[in-house]
């Protein structure tokens, strides 16, 4: 017996559930993480700040990375009906044009929460939806292209939610030199992003996406990769050496080169093993943004 279609009553809205897989929360930690650091990094006590933190983590998490999600599943439904037809989108679970009404009714959320952040917490949601839409949506639709896709989703996943967290504890824009350190782990996480398109050579290059492993090859790409995560980090062991920080810098010096053992490694085989890589690597690099957040805090109270 074949699997039993879909009656109309079924898919005529998608369930709550069927949303929440939609919205992807397995990705929100990222940003959510980041924002974290920013919180720390601005050296400010939380005191009476808490509602204003807890908004700030569901709007870089839930909200503006759920968004995110939604607007790349609706412009990617009819790619996905070929590689991933088990996603709600082309499985028919989010039936009809619900992908979009997701993605703008959760737009709209994500700006009327932002609103509660302050004037520089609001600006970045701006900045952070605005990629979120141009990511994924034509005519722009920086993910044909790996270089900006990349940039794109290193910002929104690390830099903007910092800043955000930092804005939101200072009520000012932040520091120049956390602003410094958040553009610093937004440029490696460009490399990040590259790890992610491993899987999906032969589907973007037959639907004309150019990822990096499409433009650079396997390889070359992993090797890119690895290039663009290691010297920003490496950038902000100079600086906390330079802000009189040796113990903090030393610590995520003992990071990066734990990263560049696991590096070697995964460059023997870039595509099977990005995935290791993405739960090894990538957990030294955000302990290492956490420590450099601690790093910025104890300079602000010196």
């Amino acid at each position: 017996m074949g699997r039993p279609k879909m009656t109309s009553a079924v898919v005529s809205h998608p369930a709550p559930s069927v949303i929440l897989e939609l919205l992807k929360p397995i990705t929100w930690f990222p940003p959510m993480w980041a924002l974290g650091c920013g919180i720390v990094s601005s050296g400010v006590s939380p005191g009476q700040r808490w509602p204003m933190i807890i908004a700030g983590v569901l709007l870089a998490g839930p909200m503006v990375c759920g968004t995110s999600q939604a607007v790349n599943d609706w412009y990617d439904r009819h790619v996905d009906a070929i590689n991933e037809p088990d996603r709600p989108i082309p499985s028919g679970r989010i039936p009809g044009r619900w992908g979009l009404y997701i993605a703008i009714v959760w737009t709209a959320l994500s700006l009327l929460l932002a609103t509660t952040l302050g004037t520089w917490g609001f600006a970045a949601a701006i900045v952070g939806l605005v990629l979120a839409w141009a990511y994924s949506a034509p005519p722009i639709r920086l993910k044909q292209n790996g270089w900006w896709g990349n940039a794109a989703c290193g910002l929104c996943y690390e830099g903007l939610p910092w800043f955000t967290g930092a804005a939101v504890m200072s009520a000012s824009a932040p520091d120049w030199r956390v602003v410094l350190i958040a553009l610093l782990y937004s440029i490696g996480a460009h490399g990040i992003m590259t790890l992610n398109d491993f899987k999906s050579v032969e589907g973007d290059k037959r639907m004309g996406i150019d990822s990096l492993p499409v433009l650079l090859g396997v390889g070359n790409a992993a090797r890119f990769a690895c290039l663009v995560m290691a010297v920003p980090q490496v950038a902000v062991v100079a600086l906390l050496l330079a802000w009189q920080r040796p113990f903090y810098a030393a610590a995520v010096a003992a990071l990066v080169l734990a990263q560049l053992f696991l590096m070697v490694h995964f460059l023997k085989s870039p595509r099977e093993r990005a995935p290791w890589y993405n739960g090894t690597g990538i957990s030294c690099y955000v302990v290492g943004m956490l420590i450099s957040a601690f790093a910025l805090a104890a300079l602000k109270v010196s």
